[in-house]
């Protein structure tokens, strides 16, 4: 039975109330913000779903609420309510994981909001219709569909490894993955008619997360991509990564104090210092 988007409209009332009581109530704001001393610590998991119903202002909110309510219709209209909203709680969960793994050692890592989820929601809608187009808010702008999507990982992905602005672009992009598969497992013939988009975005997400994993110092530098990213010598790679490694360390001692360094980041300090006595 068609909901006609009374789920996401809901969900977007109960948002909008929450966020209003976190404005005005500090306390509330605190207790239910993503905190990763909070979570990993004492263990206040709640914090993985409630920091999904607080915003950092009105721009914030309202951005968010117009995307759920505007592609959100077009998911629970193809869902059905329950598995619309199972879609947008794994990916505000999913979204959250993320975060955590990318700043497990970073204990002050604070963040709020709903953008896990509407990026599930909105890379959902992109699976949908990758024909056709997303426009913007009292913007005469329109771009397809497929290219927003695209362009919304490649964002997600450089705003992770350049780490120099306060979106939680970690958030974006664990969010839009675990959107992407819950939709292929609910509409797995529409993802194989549309398996083009599927691949595109799938691809770079699970590629990028495993080079992270695998060399975790990539977060840690501007400019470098891992071992013989580029084509270089192994040599001329090595020299270039430890020396960038060390100073991009001492710049961040030197912004934030020696504190703002995770345990991980002062034993690579120290190994660092004994290499270039």
């Amino acid at each position: 039975m068609e909901t006609f988007g009374v789920f996401s409209t809901l969900l977007a009332f109960l948002i909008a109330y929450t966020s209003y009581k976190g404005f005005r109530d500090e306390s509330f704001f605190e207790d239910n913000l993503f905190w990763i001393g909070g979570i990993l610590h004492h263990h206040q998991y709640r914090r993985m779903l409630s920091s999904g119903f607080l915003h950092a202002n009105w721009w914030h909110l309202g951005f968010n609420l117009v995307a759920l309510v505007s592609f959100g219709e077009s998911i629970e209209l193809l869902f059905g309510y329950w598995q619309f909203g199972l879609l947008y709680f794994l990916s505000l969960i999913g979204g959250n994981l993320l975060a955590l793994a990318v700043h497990q050692d970073h204990t002050e890592y604070r963040a709020v909001g709903a953008s896990g989820a509407i990026s599930g929601v909105v890379l959902a809608y992109v699976i949908l219709d990758p024909g056709g187009y997303i426009s913007f808010f009292l913007l005469p702008l329109e771009i397809p569909a497929w290219i927003f999507g695209l362009a919304f990982i490649l964002i997600s992905i450089l705003g992770i490894k350049a780490q120099e602005d306060n979106i939680g672009h970690e958030a974006h992009l664990g969010g839009a993955l675990t959107g992407v598969i819950v939709y292929c497992l609910f509409e797995p013939e529409v993802a194989w008619t549309n398996w083009g988009i599927v691949v595109a975005i799938l691809v770079p997400t699970v590629l990028f997360l495993y080079w992270i994993y695998r060399f975790p110092e990539v977060l840690l530098l501007r400019s470098y991509w891992g071992p013989n990213f580029f084509s270089r010598g192994k040599v001329e790679v090595a020299e270039y990564t430890t020396e960038e490694e060390l100073n991009t360390l001492l710049d961040k001692i030197k912004a934030q104090g020696i504190k703002s360094l995770s345990k991980r980041e002062r034993a690579r300090l120290q190994e660092l210092s004994e290499k270039h006595r």
